[in-house]
């Protein structure tokens, strides 16, 4: 396997699974916000050991995501070092300002809201926890701007040799594609740390144990869980795949399976991209859609990957193909399955109806399956260019480290995460089975001899 393909394949997996934890402490964050203020609101204590369990479980994700994420950014000096004496006047900035600044936040109001409860105010903890969630999606914030250069490249210069140069700082934090990113990534959040909190609620209710914590976890995670996921569609899902009809028509075609420009495009429900016979296997399509939610009209004519060179095209057309519509999918059965459960909540059935409490269980998952086939679209869609339309990735990687050494250092971090991930499934498993219910400690009253 040639070197460029090896460190694709190292960088893939060091970004695919730490993503595995942010996803989840950023929407958390929100939600704990939502259980503190709860308490202040109601004075009920069950709000706050809510808050204070779900706060560990983010503290488990957060020190993953920090041990996981180091190694990753490390890969820019070490596997993509061409990348990185090129663009590092750009992406520099944006990555620094979130280890700088939004890290920090949130890793010390963290410990505020960890360890201070006693020393603060109930108002001073209700700020730490909301602190902490300015924090995480800060972070994220800063993480998509560097992304978002590389899709869609704006406020930039490049100088005689060769590197390139922030002309506007403010363009670049504010480049419409990273707000539309943005925007569409949080609701993804959001969704999994609403599965997961409801998926919990679920689990104690089906088990009858710490049945109020189950009610209070399926109704917030119920009630943040629906809207957004109605938001990762429309607005955001929808603004952000007309941008990127817009400015990447190349990466559209190949996610709907277009092989050839149509008026009327029709929407691939199902089917198999064939890049030999330029066709769709097998087929399901509804007519006309794709080209209504392009344009805004059913005649509308959308480009196909027949008006760009060969050597545009995505260079894993079917993993895009296939990425884009896992997340499709599963983010339809996420508006039915938070629809149908919001519904009963509101009909005051929800508790008791264990047709639904079983696949809410289930579906935990679900939104992790969903984020990572949504960023596999965005990344693979950005092939053949590391920064879309000037810097192709055959350019950027590390050309002296051979594909023996990344290798190597692939199966150490595959042997390394494993360990990990056997650690944290004890960990949250540990903190789940013990329930949010506070330790009761004994007290001995009296004397003896």
């Amino acid at each position: 396997m040639d070197t460029e393909t090896m460190h694709r394949i190292h960088f893939a997996f060091t970004i695919t699974y730490h993503y595995l934890f942010p996803q989840l402490t950023m929407g958390l964050g929100l939600l704990i916000v939502i259980l503190k203020s709860m308490y202040l609101r109601t004075k009920d204590e069950t709000y706050n050991h809510a808050s204070r369990f779900w706060g560990k479980i983010f503290a488990i994700n957060f020190v993953m995501g920090v041990v996981t994420g180091i190694p990753m950014e490390f890969q820019f000096g070490t596997n993509w070092s061409q990348f990185s004496q090129l663009t590092g006047g750009v992406i520099g900035q944006p990555l620094a300002m979130e280890g700088v600044f939004s890290f920090f936040l949130e890793s010390a109001f963290l410990g505020l809201f960890l360890l201070g409860e006693k020393r603060l105010s109930k108002p001073g903890h209700w700020f730490a926890a909301l602190m902490v969630f300015v924090g995480s999606w800060i972070s994220g914030f800063f993480i998509i701007v560097t992304d978002a250069w590389m899709q869609h490249p704006v406020a930039y210069r490049i100088m005689a040799n060769g590197r390139f140069e922030v002309v506007s700082f403010w363009q670049l934090l504010f480049n419409p594609w990273a707000l539309l990113q943005y925007a569409h990534n949080m609701c993804g959040a959001v969704v999994t740390g609403s599965f997961v909190m409801a998926a919990t609620g679920a689990f104690y209710l089906l088990e009858n144990r710490h049945a109020r914590y189950g009610r209070i976890f399926m109704r917030v995670g119920v009630t943040a869980g629906v809207l957004a996921s109605v938001a990762m569609i429309f607005p955001t899902g929808d603004l952000h795949g007309k941008y990127l009809a817009k400015n990447q028509p190349a990466t559209m075609a190949a996610m709907e399976g277009l092989f050839n420009t149509t008026k009327g495009a029709g929407m691939l429900l199902m089917g198999q991209p064939n890049e030999e016979t330029q066709k769709i296997d097998n087929p399901i399509l509804v007519n006309n859609v794709l080209s209504f939610l392009i344009y805004g009209t059913t005649s509308a004519e959308v480009k196909g990957l027949n008006e760009f060179p060969r050597d545009q095209w995505p260079t894993a057309l079917p993993l895009l193909y296939y990425s884009y519509h896992i997340m499709a999918g599963l983010g339809t059965y996420f508006v039915l399955l938070m629809g149908v459960s919001a519904f009963l909540l509101w009909r005051g059935k929800l508790y008791q109806s264990r047709w639904v409490l079983w696949p809410m269980m289930l579906s935990f998952p679900l939104p992790y399956i969903a984020n990572t086939a949504g960023w596999m679209t965005a990344e693979i869609g950005r092939q053949p260019w590391l920064v879309y339309g000037l810097m192709r990735t055959s350019q950027g990687y590390s050309k002296y480290v051979s594909p023996g050494n990344t290798l190597f250092t692939l199966l150490g971090f595959m042997g390394l995460y494993t360990v990990l991930s056997a650690l944290f499934l004890v960990l949250v498993y540990r903190e789940i089975d013990h329930g949010p219910e506070p330790a009761i400690t004994s007290v001995k009253i009296g004397g003896g001899a």
